[in-house]
C-alpha cells in the first residue's frame, strides 16, 4: 500500500452494524499494508479538537519563566518540555525543533496503584490556562472510547478472544504530548521530530491544518496523510506489533515544518497497564522475531533516556529511534 486510506469507522460504534465485518476488514488491510490510516465517523465534535487547539496555542504563549517553573523533572515526567531538549533516544543526531507540554493518564495523588508503580500520578496544569485541564481531559476521554472501538475491531481482524487486547488498557499509562513546532527554514537541516516508530500500542491525533507529518512508505519514500476535516489519523505502535506477531505494521514518520507558520498538534499515545506484559498473541510471522517486553520497564525506559545524559543499555527495549 503506496497511500493512507481513509475510512468510516462509524460502524465500529455497533458490533451488531451491519457494516460491521466490512470495516474491520478495512482497518485490518490499512493497518497490515502501512499501519497508518485516516479516520472519521468517531463521534468527536470538530469543535471540540478546536478548543482543544486553541487551548494548546495558549498553553505555549505562557511566558519563557514560568514553563521553566512547570517543566518535566527527572522524578515526573510531566510538564514543560523546552525547546531542543530532547535528542533521539540513542543518542544519536540534532535535537528535535519542537516544544512540548506532557501529560500522562490523570491519577489521584492517592489512588492505590501508586504504590504498585511509581509512573503513575497526577498531571500539572499550568494554572495560566485554567480551562485546560478540563478541555484536555474531556477530549481524552473521548479518545479512549475510539481507541476501545479500535482495538476491538483489532481483536475481531486478529481472531482473538474479546476482550483480549482492549482488557490490558484498564488503568493504562495511555499518555499525551502537546507539541508546538515553529517554522524551520527551507534550507535548515534537522526535524520537528525525527524519524522514528512509536512505541506505544496506539496513536490517535488530529491533523494540524499547517501539515508537516510524513510517513514513510514500504519503498523506502514519503508520503503525507491526506485526511479530511473533522478525521484523525491513527497510527500502529511498536506494542501491537508485537503483540500482533508482526501482522500488523509499526511504521516510521516524522515531522518537517517548513509551511512557515507556527504548527501545534496533540498526539495520544495509548499504553497498556503498568504490569501487562507484551509479548506475541499468535505465531510470529517468519522472520520475525522480538523479545516480550514489560509494559512498565519499557516506559520508564522510554523517559529516561529522553534525557540528554541518558543512555541506553542491555535491559533498554528497542526505543523507536532510527537512522537517518
Amino acid at each position: 500500500m503506496d497511500h493512507i486510506p481513509t475510512i468510516d469507522i462509524a460502524p465500529l460504534h455497533d458490533p451488531a452494524h451491519a457494516g460491521y465485518g466490512q470495516t474491520v476488514r478495512q482497518v485490518m488491510d490499512a493497518c497490515t499494508e502501512i499501519g497508518f490510516l485516516s479516520i472519521t465517523g468517531t463521534g468527536i465534535p470538530q469543535d471540540t479538537v478546536s478548543e482543544v487547539r486553541s487551548c494548546v496555542r495558549a498553553i505555549f504563549d505562557i511566558d519563557e519563566s514560568a514553563k521553566w517553573d512547570q517543566a518535566i523533572t527527572r522524578e515526573n515526567y510531566r510538564g514543560f518540555i523546552p525547546m531542543g531538549f530532547f535528542t533521539p533516544n540513542d543518542g544519536s543526531g540534532k535535537a528535535d525543533k519542537y516544544e512540548g507540554y506532557k501529560l500522562h493518564c490523570e491519577t489521584d495523588a492517592d489512588a492505590p496503584i501508586r504504590k504498585d508503580c511509581a509512573l503513575y500520578g497526577p498531571n500539572i496544569w499550568p494554572c495560566e490556562v485554567p480551562e485546560a485541564g478540563a478541555v484536555i481531559l474531556g477530549y481524552w476521554e473521548q479518545l479512549d472510547r475510539v481507541a476501545d472501538m479500535l482495538l476491538g475491531a483489532l481483536e475481531v481482524g486478529l481472531s482473538l478472544p474479546s476482550g483480549q487486547l482492549c482488557d490490558a488498557f484498564r488503568d493504562p499509562m495511555t499518555n499525551m504530548t502537546l507539541l508546538h513546532y515553529p517554522p524551520q527554514a527551507p534550507d535548515e537541516g534537522g526535524y520537528g521530530i525525527h524519524p522514528h516508530k512509536d512505541t506505544d500500542a496506539l496513536t490517535i491525533i488530529a491533523p494540524d491544518p499547517v501539515g508537516g507529518l510524513e510517513v514513510q512508505t514500504r519503498d523506502g519514500g514519503w508520503i503525507t496523510p491526506d485526511c479530511p476535516p473533522g478525521g484523525f489519523i491513527v497510527n500502529i505502535g511498536d506494542m501491537l506489533e508485537l503483540w500482533s506477531g508482526g501482522r500488523l505494521k509499526s511504521t516510521p514518520h516524522r515531522v518537517v515544518n517548513r509551511s512557515g507558520r507556527e504548527r501545534y498538534s496533540f498526539p495520544y499515545f495509548a499504553v497498556p497497564r503498568h504490569d501487562v506484559i507484551i509479548a506475541p498473541l499468535l505465531d510470529p510471522l517468519p522472520g520475525f522475531d522480538r523479545p516480550s517486553v514489560h509494559c512498565g520497564h519499557w516506559s520508564a525506559e522510554i523517559w529516561r533516556t529522553n534525557w540528554p545524559d541518558e543512555t541506553a543499555d542491555a535491559a533498554t527495549p528497542e526505543l523507536g529511534t532510527l537512522s537517518d
